[in-house]
């Protein structure tokens, strides 16, 4: 059974699984599904194209499948879809997507911290951390298990790899490759995640082979070249062919 405050405005064409708690001044519009076990403290709003699964948790003044700050979006029917056991803090916006992909989407157990913006066709995975204020624009990616701190910049197009740390307050126009820490002015490669990856119990040998890996890759003048000799050295590795993957599919150039 849910409890909706009588102070909350529900559509009543909302569809709404179990155990839901949705507290004063919230507002679920009308093409919205929400799964089981939510809790929308108060003054959340939930747009038309919001899906979301499971146990997650939203904080007062977040705003979901908001309409796309894009004006390419001509009123098309988007989704932004929210996966499960998400804790979505004080005045987070998630827009919904647009013609170009169709939807927004947010995996599970992630923590968007207050204030940050994910904008139109965003896709971010599971176990991410966020930090205060970071603004995501247009169709940027973030694999599974990325740090980025607070005020972090991130331009449209961004693909952010897996196990990063990205450095509080940094702006970035180019691709972050995985397990690696961004960071400094103008934003650029400062190493291994080293404390990240043992936390999440990477070995140190595969520590050393990530390490070595972007010795290669970095060292040579051609990026192409790194990438072979990388693939050569460590063919069995799957963290050294998802760094080469990541690369070779990057459009917008990845930091140096």
């Amino acid at each position: 059974m849910n409890q909706i405050h009588p102070l909350a405005v529900v559509d009543p064409e909302a569809k709404l699984g179990d155990n839901n708690i949705i507290g004063p001044f919230c507002v679920i519009n009308k093409d919205v599904i929400i799964g089981d076990n939510n809790r929308f403290l108060n003054s959340v709003t939930v747009h038309d194209g919001a899906r979301i699964g499971n146990g997650n948790e939203f904080f007062p003044g977040a705003s979901i499948a908001t309409k796309p700050q894009d004006l390419k979006f001509k009123g098309e029917i988007t989704t932004a879809e929210i996966g499960n056991n998400n804790s979505i803090r004080e005045n987070v916006t998630i827009s919904r997507g647009t013609a170009s992909k169709g939807k927004t989407v947010v995996g599970n157990n992630n923590l968007l911290m207050e204030n940050m913006h994910v904008a139109h066709d965003c896709v971010i995975g599971n176990g991410c951390i966020i930090g205060n204020s970071t603004k995501f624009a247009g169709e940027v990616v973030v694999d599974d298990n990325a740090i980025i701190s607070a005020e972090v910049l991130v331009h449209q197009f961004n693909n952010i790899g897996g196990f990063v740390m990205v450095q509080g307050g940094t702006r970035t126009s180019q691709d972050i490759p995985p397990y690696v820490i961004a960071g400094k002015e103008p934003v650029r490669f400062a190493g291994i995640n080293l404390i990240g990856l043992r936390r999440r119990g990477f070995s140190n040998e595969t520590i050393e082979i990530i390490h070595d890996t972007y010795r290669i890759i970095y060292e040579q003048g051609i990026l192409k070249d790194g990438i072979m000799e990388a693939r050569t050295k460590y063919p069995d590795s799957k963290e050294v062919e998802y760094i080469c993957t990541f690369i070779e599919k990057s459009k917008r150039g990845i930091i140096r």
